[in-house]
Parts: structure tokens; C-alpha cells; sequence
């Protein structure tokens, strides 16, 4: 065990790994954005794409997603990865187990369950199918419906939203990258496609085969620890028991002195990190950058909140279940939460500060909005304080 670290160091560490510290504009390679290893999350107004911005990336003006691919992967939702990574991320991002598999298709297990069908099996099923199905570009509503059809009754279910009868929501999304689909960036509803030069591969390989630059388990490690077994369960939503048994030979336990450990049957659960000697030397170039991170930005996709915001009513604030709100960040970090509001061709940033903003940081924040509006291809109408 190393020594012990602090929350500052923690922190300092995640803002490093993660790319935070970049000069704005200063990055033009992709092989420079580490968290594409474990792929970006493209969900809210701004996405992915500005998540890359905030780790300093230069958009091309003409093709915003040069280079990069967007696919259904964990939790189901959609991330951003380098295209030429695909094959090894749907490696990566495939159940670990049988076990894995149920849990992460949530109900849809049940059914398959009763009726004596691996779970495996019908996932490898749902993507030789989508994959068939999607010779052309194909909007996802037109493809469920099409996939239902051919479908098995334990593989698909009654929907009262949609008043209809279509395959469960997790299988289908898991399964589309595994049958080589990508999604069509911007589209909504979503439109799936064939990913030019992969093959499909339909859930051949567990992730437990996974290249270890893209294993899921080794990066949460990387931009998240330290961290417990259980968090980085809950972020891939597998068993833990699975991850405990796919855990990295040279992980190396710390401990953070001034943070309360989580306790698992009534004992402190140990923090991991890959690296043996975690403690940053400092956050690089922009050490005082300012970020408006998206609300599902990477830098708050960890599973341990209450090591990066401490005040509860502060989590509470920032985590909401509806209507999540982006977050104002230092070197590490959150300081409070912010919101655009847009008419017309103009953006206007509301922030709210937790605490009072020194004069060097509100004028970094109104830099942040220039770039945030910049980047939307709009006039920056002002920054509010609520």
C-alpha cells in the first residue's frame, strides 16, 4: 500500500488523467484524448463533442466527428470513441459472463430466463438480426419494428408508452455494435448504420479478452481512482463479483486520509489505482483552467460523488434525476452548476455558484461561456449569476 493520499490529490489526478488540464484549442490528435479509451458520453444539448473541446480538442469546422465514431455501449448509452478502436472496444464493452450478460439487459432477463435461453444466445441473436436488417442507414424506430417481427416472444414485450409490442430497450442497444452498427451523430430519433471496415463481432469474445488500453475495468482505474470494486461495478452495471475476478494484477491500494471510506459489510471497502505512485506533480499547462463540463461529461460519470463534491445538498443539487445541470469546474474542482438559455442566434449562461466567485475565476468562467458559445456557433448574450 502507498502512502496516503488526500481528496486535493485525488482530484488532481482524475483533472490530469482525464485531459482537463489542456490549453483550450491545443490539441489536434485524437491519440491525445486518453478518455476515448474508455469512450465519451454523448448525451445532453452539447454531448460528446464538447467534452472533447473542454480536454482542448480543435474541431474541424466542416467535420466535427472526423475520426470519430459514436456506439451504443455501457449502460446503453451512446459514447464516442476513435473509429478505428471499435473492433476492440466492442471487445471490451461485451459482458464479462453469462451472469453479466442478465444483469446488464435488466428485465429482459426474466423472460429468457424462464423460457431455458442464455441470455448470450439472444443478444447474439438480436445482433446477427439488427445487423441484417441495417444494410442502409435505418432510423431506430423503423429497425425495432423490423426486428420485432422476426423476434421470439420471450425477446420482446408489450411497451404501454409506446403502445406497442417491441424488443426490449438494453438487447437492442446492446447488441448493435456487437452486429457492427454505429450511430449517425446528430440524429434523432437515431439512425443506425453499418460502421465502415467492422465485422461484426456478435458477442464472440467476452470482455474479459479485452485489449488492456480499452479494458473497462483497467480505465475506470486510470480516470477514476482510486476507486472501490464496487464503484466501478456500478459504472458498467456488471456483477461485482465479476469484476473483483477481472481485476488488474498491478492494481495498487491507497488510501485518502481526509475522505470517509465506503464500508462493505461493516469494514472500509479498499481504494485501487493502477499507478504506483499516484500522487500528481501538478495539472500541466492550464493549471487555473475553468470548465463548464456538461452535465454528463466524464469528468462526473465516477461513482464515489461524494469524494468530489462533499456537501450533500451540493450532490443533490448537481445529480439531479431530471433536468441535471452542468458544472462549473477548477483544477478538480466543482464549484457549482450552470445552465445555457438560447434566443435565436444568442446564448446566455447562467451560473450558480455554491460560494462566492473570486474575480480571477468569474472572468475564466465568462471565458468558458465564449468558447461554449463559440463552439454553438452563437453570440454570447452575457453570463448570469442566480
Amino acid at each position: 500500500m502507498v502512502d496516503a493520499l488526500t481528496r486535493h490529490d485525488v482530484l488532481a489526478l482524475r483533472w490530469q488523467t482525464q485531459g482537463l488540464d489542456a490549453l483550450p484549442g491545443s490539441v489536434c490528435d485524437l491519440d491525445d484524448l486518453a478518455v476515448l479509451d474508455l469512450g465519451v458520453q454523448d448525451t445532453g444539448g452539447d454531448g460528446a463533442l464538447w467534452s472533447l473541446v473542454t480536454r482542448g480538442l480543435t474541431l474541424a469546422d466542416d467535420e466535427p466527428w472526423a475520426g470519430l465514431s459514436l456506439a451504443w455501449t455501457l449502460r446503453g448509452a451512446p459514447h464516442a470513441y476513435r473509429r478505428r478502436d471499435l473492433a476492440a472496444v466492442a471487445v471490451a464493452t461485451a459482458p464479462f459472463s453469462p451472469e453479466d450478460a442478465a444483469k446488464r439487459v435488466y428485465d429482459a432477463a426474466k423472460p429468457l430466463r424462464e423460457a431455458g435461453i442464455p441470455v448470450l444466445d439472444s443478444l447474439h441473436e438480436i445482433a446477427d438480426l439488427e445487423r441484417e436488417i441495417v444494410g442502409e442507414p435505418t432510423v431506430k424506430g423503423e429497425l425495432s419494428t423490423r426486428l420485432t417481427e422476426r423476434l421470439r416472444p420471450e425477446q420482446v414485450r408489450w411497451c404501454a408508452p409506446c403502445n406497442a409490442t417491441h424488443s426490449w430497450e438494453m438487447p437492442f442497444r446492446l447488441a448493435a455494435l456487437q452486429g457492427g452498427l454505429e450511430l449517425e451523430p446528430g440524429t434523432s430519433p437515431p439512425v443506425l448504420r453499418r460502421a465502415p471496415g467492422l465485422e461484426p463481432p456478435a458477442f464472440a469474445r467476452p470482455g474479459t479478452d479485452a485489449e488492456p488500453q480499452f479494458d473497462v475495468v483497467r480505465a475506470y482505474l486510470r480516470f477514476f481512482g482510486p476507486a472501490t470494486a464496487r464503484e466501478v461495478a456500478a459504472y458498467l452495471d456488471a456483477p461485482a463479483r465479476d469484476v473483483e475476478a477481472h481485476w488488474p494484477e498491478d492494481a495498487v491500494e491507497v488510501t485518502v486520509s481526509d475522505v470517509e471510506p465506503t464500508r462493505l459489510r461493516g469494514k472500509p471497502e479498499p481504494r485501487w489505482t493502477l499507478s504506483p505512485d499516484p500522487a500528481p506533480t501538478g495539472t500541466g499547462g492550464s493549471h487555473d483552467a475553468v470548465h463548464l463540463l456538461g452535465p454528463y461529461d466524464p469528468y462526473l460519470q465516477l461513482r464515489d460523488r461524494g469524494t468530489l463534491v462533499p456537501d450533500a445538498a451540493a450532490r443533490k443539487d448537481l445529480w439531479r434525476a431530471l433536468g441535471r445541470p452542468g458544472a462549473i469546474a477548477s483544477d478538480g474542482e466543482v464549484l457549482g452548476t450552470w445552465r445555457p438559455r438560447t434566443s435565436g442566434k444568442r446564448l446566455t449562461v447562467r451560473v450558480e455558484p455554491w460560494a462566492p466567485l473570486g474575480d480571477r475565476t468569474w472572468s475564466a468562467v465568462q471565458e468558458a461561456a465564449e468558447r461554449l458559445a463559440a463552439f454553438r456557433g452563437v453570440t454570447l448574450a452575457g453570463v448570469d449569476q442566480g
